[in-house]
């Protein structure tokens, strides 16, 4: 087989040809629409000296052009890089030179920022820009026009004949240090995060054919794609429909009015969302202008938590809807799948069955027995390595007892019946008095109070217990703190609550909804608290 994520396509894009393979606003692309353009621009990119094992940066939002983009790299074996639109010129500069970037193709809202920082990158030799509805009109920038590139290219699908091995790299981090890049092979990415192994039952598909072959013997559904394509959870998401012939919905901007608009029109049957930070806009956006959202039976979360408030709240809009969360990052792809139940205690992580190599090993990376703590591990598919970092490589990747397995900072729990219970980021621990505070744990239950709209806990550092537990928060309404230091203390224990307390109109986050440690711990160092606990 050859599970490689071109290939993949182009069987769907030869099963289905005519159906809607990507809606975005009022545009829309079949199937074949999608191949053949994204044949041009891969056609464009091998002229100008791309081909395999070049890297080539993504600087975009949410578009049916990003994905032409990624289809082009992937076609000619080049590997595309997913850059943070959020980046200011410092972070830009590089990501763009820790990449080794070679060619980006970009919305044009984003030229400001890269013709600053280009005369710093000399390895930076052909750039594209799209045009986008997002505040680029106008703005000038030396790359040259992606409609242009393509209308002198051809549509011939005449590559070379592809591997398993072709390189795919997830760039992954920055809330608490420097980005880096995370190799996988093709194969291993689409087996752990992209069908190649069914989600549900464990078992490898039967050939390279059977998603595309199963798609067309089946009517299609509608996947609406909510998160970035630069994070791993919207674009395997964004795949594995694809690979199976579904339909993928986009929009430019997270607009969560819109979102339930294009859900009345577009009648999705599967929504794509990462956490609270997509999740929480949403059951407001709805309660004040509820829709027709009957199509949906799915809402599935990765990359960042549900807290229990929030779903009950789903639960309690959506009942005939399934809404679920995984666990997984770009070192391990999928983890396992937990599904939401009505109130749950909101001091419990996220609780799921585990797949695909999924363990919980000790410090000697040997799995723990039901009851122990332990840090969670993959076995199986998992990825080469950091790109350019041997010694993050060393650290997180072993083999053990002949097994390779890339064992994470994130701490969990084996339950007596063999599911696993996420308790936080090791790397992220709070240690007060020598007490170790999971940030994850704290968030969930402060933001289980009735005035708390969302929320990031931090460690502030202390003479007497080495540091304490802070917190900077959103709210619904005016925070009563005596009441939220009583729900806090009745569902965690007395060392874990937060000591002190920032109140801001909106809690920083990453794009894929994941808190900003960064932006947390620099606003705290920054200013006195709004409250604190003497």
């Amino acid at each position: 087989m050859v599970c490689n994520f071109a290939d993949l396509y182009e069987h769907s894009a030869d099963a289905v040809p005519d159906r809607i393979a990507v809606i975005e606003g009022d545009r829309r692309r079949t199937f074949r629409e999608l191949d053949e353009r994204a044949n041009r621009l891969a056609h464009h990119l091998a002229v100008a000296g791309a081909g395999p094992g070049t890297h080539i940066g993504f600087h975009m939002h949410n578009s049916i052009e990003t994905l032409e983009t990624l289809l082009g790299c992937f076609k000619i074996r080049a590997v595309p890089i997913n850059i943070n639109y959020r980046y200011q010129a410092e972070e830009l500069r590089y990501v763009y030179d820790n990449a080794d970037l070679e060619m980006v193709v970009h919305h044009r809202c984003y030229a400001p920022l890269i013709e600053e920082v280009r005369p710093q990158l000399p390895k930076l030799r052909h750039t594209l820009v799209v045009e986008d509805d997002q505040g680029g009109a106008g703005l000038p920038t030396q790359s040259l026009s992606y409609e242009t590139a393509l209308e002198n290219a051809t549509a011939e699908r005449d590559f070379e004949t592809r591997s398993p091995d072709d390189l795919f790299i997830m760039y992954t981090g920055g809330t608490t240090g420097l980005p880096k890049g995370v190799m996988w092979r093709q194969e291993d990415m689409w087996r752990v995060l992209g069908g190649g192994i069914d989600f549900y039952s464990g078992e490898p598909v039967a050939d390279e054919y059977q998603q595309s072959r199963l798609g067309a013997e089946n009517p299609p559904m509608r996947w609406f794609v909510l998160p970035p394509l630069i994070h791993a959870a919207a674009m395997m998401p964004t795949f594995t429909a694809l690979w199976s012939g579904n339909t993928v919905l986009f929009e430019p901007r997270f607009d969560p009015a819109r979102i339930w608009q294009v859900v009345a029109r577009e009648q999705p049957n599967i929504l794509v969302i990462t956490g609270d930070a997509i999740a929480r806009p949403l059951v407001d956006a709805y309660r004040a202008a509820p829709v027709d959202a009957s199509s949906l039976f799915s809402i599935g979360s990765g990359a960042a938590q549900l807290t229990q408030q929030v779903k009950n709240e789903l639960l309690e809009l959506f009942p005939s809807t399934l809404v679920s969360e995984s666990i997984g990052s770009s070192e391990t792809g999928f983890g396992g799948i937990g599904f939401a139940q009505k109130d749950d205690d909101p001091g419990r992580g996220p609780r799921v069955n585990t797949g695909r190599g999924a363990v919980v090993v000790d410090e000697t990376g040997h799995p723990i027995a039901p009851g122990g703590e332990g840090w969670l591990a993959k076995t199986g598919n998992v990825p080469i390595g950091y790109y350019k970092d041997q010694a993050k490589t060393d650290k997180l990747f072993h083999t053990v007892d002949g097994r390779r397995m890339v064992v994470t900072d994130d701490r969990a729990r084996v339950e007596e019946d063999g599911a696993i219970t996420l308790i936080g980021r090791g790397n992220m621990v709070i240690n007060t008095g020598g007490e170790k505070v999971f940030p994850e744990e704290v968030e969930s239950v402060v933001k289980a109070h009735e005035s708390v709209y969302d929320a990031v806990v931090i460690g502030i550092a202390h003479e007497r217990w080495g540091q304490q537990v802070g917190a900077i928060v959103s709210a619904n309404s005016a925070v009563d703190f005596p009441a939220l230091e009583r729900h806090v203390r009745a569902h965690l224990a007395a060392y874990k609550l937060p000591r002190r307390i920032w109140v801001v109109d909106t809690v920083s986050r990453t794009p894929s909804g994941k808190p900003d440690y960064r932006w947390a711990k620099g606003y705290a160092a920054a200013r006195e608290a709004d409250h604190e606990v003497r």
